[in-house]
């Protein structure tokens, strides 16, 4: 990281002013969509083709280009350029093994090639390789497969663990729909074992649901098993992952949050309930999906990686200036993410004069004294480390240094003009 960019971030208290501040699209809800309508005919996605293309999280646009290289004529050579993003990696794979005779060639960054993707390919080669499935992995990269022309001969049943990841079986249901589409009967998805992140599959079942894909469900296997086409191509919610530091911006400044539904699926909408541990609550402004945020900060917060991994890092900012230490619990997922997350919220509290402790799957916040007159951070190519410290950054008053800014173009393209927008000054360190 010593090569990346710098920026100076300051906040002068006096010169903070409420604004509406907006989110992108959500990125879990627009990957899943993007495949599904590619799925049942409804391409190019209108609720996607709206967003300009600047402002589109980087994952979205490498999802969106991967579908449109799985929808060449068969006989092309697809060469899909991942970057870092393992959702659209996992989700392309299994819609590449299930595209009828596909060719496709995957690469991408040395961190995703460091991710765990074994279980997801075990479970494809298991599943497809009597039909003929080919997938051979590079050191990381390339990752080569070759998917068979018929499938029909085989049991129609994807076998998974659960732990690590839950974007593995949300993978394999995403391809158990296509399969569904073009053969007309029923493919499964059995998990073994509890199921990590359990929320974004429930996410994952929900879009399923809303473009109109029967799944039938027993405690451990999900089922697609029927299809009867929408009235209507359902349309994309803001993404709450980003709400979740734009509501603590939103509280600072006075101001609201809009395209925010909080009837929305996405397990990050948390973010609204764990607010409430520590004396803050959302609550609707005059328009529609527009929140503002009330209270005074007091104690401390407890959350779960398991119910919400990616809202962690933003939780972690805001222990950073709460009155009493905090607890985040199960943040063993956090190690494997765009980095290690755990080490980096545990960086991040150091910076800011706080303190970690780590006990297992549990790691203990404890807010500083005084805050410091200023902190660094690098956000280590991880979107949402650098999300987090401009977070704090605001949050505390206090000056921050950050390297690798440009990262939040992953998830969130316009971050920075959103912190303009409320009188937060962002500059070049040199």
């Amino acid at each position: 990281m010593s090569t990346a960019k710098a920026s100076r971030i300051v906040v002068d208290p006096s010169a903070l002013h409420a604004a509406p501040l907006t989110p992108p699209v959500s990125k879990s809800d627009a990957q899943r969509t993007l495949v599904l309508g590619h799925l049942t005919g409804s391409w190019p996605l209108p609720s996607v083709q709206a967003e300009a293309d600047e402002d589109l999280p980087a994952d979205v646009r490498v999802l969106r280009q991967g579908v449109e290289a799985l929808r060449l004529p068969p006989d092309a050579v697809r060469d899909i350029d991942c970057a870092d993003g393992g959702a659209p990696f996992r989700i392309l794979a299994t819609q590449a093994a299930v595209t009828p005779g596909a060719q496709a060639r995957f690469t991408g960054t040395p961190r995703l090639g460091e991710r765990p993707h074994g279980p997801l390919f075990t479970s494809l080669r298991e599943a497809l390789g009597p039909a003929g499935l080919t997938l051979t992995e590079g050191t990381p990269w390339p990752v080569e497969l070759r998917a068979p022309r018929d499938t029909s001969n085989v049991s129609p049943v994807f076998r998974v663990p659960g732990a690590q990841s839950s974007q593995y079986a949300s993978s394999l249901l995403l391809g158990c729909a296509a399969l569904y589409l073009r053969e007309r009967r029923p493919w499964r998805v059995e998990i073994d074992g509890p199921l990590t992140s359990a929320g974004y599959l429930e996410l994952t079942l929900t879009w399923l649901s809303r473009f109109g894909f029967d799944v039938q469900r027993s405690p451990s296997s999900y089922t697609v098993a029927g299809y009867a086409a929408p009235p209507a191509v359902p349309t994309l919610p803001g993404d709450w992952s980003s709400l979740g530091y734009l509501l603590l911006v939103a509280w600072k400044t006075g101001g609201t949050v809009v395209r925010a539904d909080t009837g929305s699926a996405h397990p990050d909408d948390a973010i609204v309930r764990l607010i409430e541990q520590v004396g803050l609550r959302a609550v609707p402004a005059d328009a529609p999906f527009t929140l503002k945020v009330e209270g005074q900060l007091s104690g401390g917060l407890r959350a779960s990686g398991e119910e919400c991994p990616d809202l962690l890092p933003t939780l972690a900012a805001l222990a950073c200036v709460l009155p009493a230490p905090s607890t985040l619990t199960e943040v063993g997922i956090l190690r494997v993410k765009e980095s290690d997350r755990l080490e980096g919220i545990r960086t991040l509290v150091k910076a800011f004069g706080g303190n970690t402790e780590l006990q297992g799957e549990r790691l203990l916040i404890q807010p500083p004294r005084t805050p410091p007159s200023g902190f660094e951070m690098s956000s280590e190519g991880d979107h949402r480390l650098a999300m987090t410290a401009a977070t704090l950054c605001v949050l505390s008053g206090t000056p921050l240094t950050l390297t690798g800014p440009e990262c939040v173009e992953k998830s969130f393209p316009g971050f920075w003009r959103q912190l303009s927008r409320v009188g937060v000054r962002i500059t070049d360190a040199g």
